[in-house]
């Protein structure tokens, strides 16, 4: 072999080598979000699209949307490391912890989190109270739902009733806004679900509040979270919080991603806030 040939050779193999690390560069520097879809596909891509572009501009760098199928996958897309951050319910981010070895860093939560509450709905006249669901066919949203499942489940089992038990049949719809679809056609008596959906839905005129009610509010408790993993950079974290931290209603993109995100502002927040939740899933059997 010829020293030009050897010498040829050598710069391919550079050139290759150059391309390489900068394709592997470009894929390292896309920061991928997700959250649990407890609404429409459509709905969630419309709420994170003017936060993406925030984030891009506050981080620097190409920020992603990834959707996916359903809250057990949000907990291992975290755990796995195959997202950034997520947006979770408190359950799904007391799962996400205990799925990565305690290694899920909650960083904010909405104002509104620290006391968030669930509601039950019927278009049944004569359900008034919890216990008038013994007998009912009543749907939760996902069997991992913070509001759609699992609090309305432990204030159940607080008013000494089983829904496995008590109820004739017992529906999961997958998310709010289909819980309130599922009540509203009769195809269950009763329902459970995220306040905060069920208000936007009354405000924006898509429930027929004169037939489908709220005939019982829970008592708070803390919720919604973006979840990072503890392997992520201190200062990007801290970066990440302060961002969310900074948006504020009195700017234009502030109040557009607040309004959608239904928040006043973002708090800082911490895993001790959650171990209620932790011991309300154990309490009902949903963590073992």
């Amino acid at each position: 072999m010829s020293v030009f040939s050897l010498s040829r050779g050598l710069r391919t193999l550079l050139t290759c080598t150059v391309v390489l690390s900068a394709t592997l560069a470009h894929a390292q520097a896309v920061f991928k979000v997700t959250a649990i879809p407890d609404e429409s596909p459509t709905e969630l891509a419309r709420k994170a699209a003017p936060l993406v572009k925030y984030l891009e501009k506050t981080l620097g760098m190409k920020v992603e949307f990834t959707p996916v199928s359903d809250y057990a996958a949000s907990v291992e897309a975290l755990a796995n490391k195959q997202v950034d951050m997520a947006w979770y319910g408190g359950f799904t981010f007391v799962q996400a912890n205990v799925r990565s070895g305690g290694k899920a860093v909650p960083l904010v939560q909405r104002e509104e989190d620290e006391k968030f509450r669930s509601v039950f709905i019927t278009s049944d006249p004569s359900i008034k109270t919890l216990a008038d669901l013994k007998g009912k066919n009543v749907s939760f949203g996902s069997q991992s739902s913070t509001s759609g499942h699992l609090m309305p489940r432990s204030y159940l089992l607080q008013a000494n009733i089983d829904p496995d038990k008590d109820f004739k049949r017992v529906a999961y719809s997958g998310a709010h806004d289909a819980t309130i679809a599922a009540v509203a056609a009769g195809k269950v008596e009763a329902g459970a679900l995220n306040i905060s959906v069920w208000e936007k839905f009354v405000a924006e005129g898509k429930v027929d509040t004169t037939k489908v009610k709220v005939f019982y509010t829970t008592p708070g408790y803390f919720d919604y979270n973006w979840t990072v993993h503890a392997d992520m950079p201190a200062a990007q974290r801290e970066k990440l919080t302060q961002a969310f931290l900074a948006l504020d209603k009195s700017t234009v993109e502030g109040k557009e991603i607040l309004d959608l995100q239904r928040a006043t502002r973002f708090i800082a927040t911490k895993a001790e806030n959650y171990k209620g939740i932790e011991a309300a899933a154990r309490s009902a059997g949903l963590l073992k």
